[in-house]
């Protein structure tokens, strides 16, 4: 059990000033954990409102100077700890670099706080992260280890790493890492590392596709295991120039595994990585009625979640086990009711197209509701790959009427239904998702899936795509 802590990290702060960059989610627990370790923290925020003021109070009164309003570098400072959001031309890290001070984010300090036996395996990719280690930390539990998942699912990865009241730190951490924490982290080496697949997505951030692919190819640290989708050729590209070429590279795909990795066989999720004779033999890990939901993306997030639990010798069984234990979070094909025959799906977390085009792929006639803030992505290719399984469109948002271009030129005999919405501070969102869904159904006939997967953001519409979810859901069930 890692229940120690580095000794070499216990005073490494002391008599250091470093400024926290940043009182959002990463913010506070990183400010908190430096004030243990003795340093002096300065956290600073250009906001000076009703949210972060509190968060402001709380750290004052724990020993730290905040700056609210303004981002100065703080005078004597010798370590900047960003959070994830703030982007490199930021002037308050433009300043720093200018100065000579090592700029870091969250996930670098804490591998650098961590207990040297703690072991990390980690996922990255445009979709299907937080589900993947969802899935590995229940794979793991079941095999009787003390595991815990870290990064957007609910606990910071600096609390993570850190000793409890009782002096505990989990064994073995699946962690969740954006690119824009890649991007922060210089000496982080996971055990096993997954790419699970790179669409275009924040570029504004990175500055295109190729900056934003080489931040996640980080992950393929040196002495790394590369866990791969063959399907995806950044996946492959990415362990392939940016990984360890003396450390395994085990591929995931969903069909027959060749020697070296995880597939599927008829029914059944099976290893050829992780076995004695790979060339000769397979192990059988669980069965696709184990996966839920079985759409073809969510398999191959089972696949990445058993070969990173497989690389630290967990047990066929346990694989199994942590996959029918596992609950699908919400807004992620998630099954919502049966009216007049036709399934209705929420899968509101498809907010951009790569996603959404996974979420299509899993239904045969779809009635598709897709619409919002498209932040500047193309969906020629979404509209035309999905289009012989589209039934009919009903679109919402601001970028809506790309949308209907795409489906006028690449599906033109699917009607589509456009459904004008309320300002994102406007009440009326649900009484709008009452509108979206009746047309919808207007649309759909029996064996039908009426299906949200927007592939865009929710929020000039709803505050965020749980709500727009939420609201879709309580629609269908006023229909039923």
């Amino acid at each position: 059990m890692a229940n120690h802590e580095n000794p070499d990290t216990a005073t490494a702060f002391a008599d250091r000033t470093v400024c926290v960059a940043g009182l959002g989610v990463s913010g506070p627990p990183v400010a908190r954990a430096l004030l243990a370790r003795g340093a002096r923290v300065v956290v600073v925020d250009g906001r000076d409102d009703d949210t972060t003021r509190p968060v402001a109070a709380e750290l004052t009164a724990a020993g730290a100077e905040v700056v609210l309003g303004d981002t100065p570098l703080p005078e004597g400072c010798d370590l900047v700890v960003t959070s994830p959001g703030w982007r490199p031309d930021s002037p308050l890290l433009l300043r720093a670099a200018e100065a000579g001070i090592e700029v870091v984010g969250d996930v670098e300090l804490a591998w650098r706080l961590k207990p040297a036996d703690q072991v990390w395996l980690a996922v990255t990719g445009t979709n299907g992260k937080t589900t993947t280690v969802r899935m590995l930390e229940a794979m793991l539990r079941a095999d009787g280890r003390d595991a815990l998942a870290v990064g957007n699912v609910g606990t910071p990865i600096i609390d993570a790493v850190l000793p409890d009241a009782d002096g505990h730190v989990h064994d073995v951490l699946a962690v969740e890492l954006s690119s824009f924490q890649l991007h922060w982290s210089s000496t982080v080496r996971p055990h096993a590392a997954a790419v699970l697949n790179v669409a275009p997505d924040h570029l504004d951030w990175h500055g295109g596709l190729t900056a934003y692919a080489r931040a996640k190819g980080r992950v393929f640290a040196r002495g790394t295991v590369r866990v791969v989708n063959t399907a995806d050729p950044w996946s492959v590209r990415l362990a392939e120039e940016d990984g360890d070429p003396h450390t395994p590279m085990v591929g995931l795909r969903l069909e027959t595994p060749k020697a070296g990795e995880l597939g599927v066989v008829e029914d059944l999720l099976v290893d050829r990585a992780f076995v004695a004779e790979p060339h000769s033999s397979a192990e059988e890990l669980a069965t696709l009625a184990d996966v839920r939901p079985a759409a073809p993306h969510n398999v191959a997030n089972a696949l990445a979640a058993a070969a990173l639990a497989r690389s630290i010798g967990a047990a066929p069984e346990s694989v199994k086990a942590g996959l029918t234990a596992f609950v699908p979070e919400p807004h992620r094909i998630a099954y919502v009711a049966t009216v007049g025959g036709v399934d209705y799906v929420d899968d509101s977390k498809a907010t951009n197209p790569h996603a959404a085009a996974a979420s299509l792929s899993a239904f045969r006639s779809v009635v598709w509701i897709a619409g919002g803030l498209l932040k500047g992505a193309e969906v020629d290719d979404l509209v035309a790959m999905a289009a012989d399984r589209l039934r009919g469109a009903v679109l919402i948002g601001a970028d809506r009427a790309r949308l209907r271009e795409a489906l006028a030129e690449h599906a033109p005999d699917v009607p589509v239904v456009e459904v004008e919405g309320p300002a994102a501070d406007a009440p009326e969102g649900h009484t709008v998702m009452d509108a979206v869904v009746s047309a919808a159904a207007e649309l759909a006939a029996e064996g039908d899936t009426v299906l949200l997967a927007p592939a865009a953001a929710s929020m000039d519409m709803f505050t965020n795509y749980p709500e727009r979810g939420r609201f879709f859901a309580e629609a269908v069930e006023r229909r039923r």
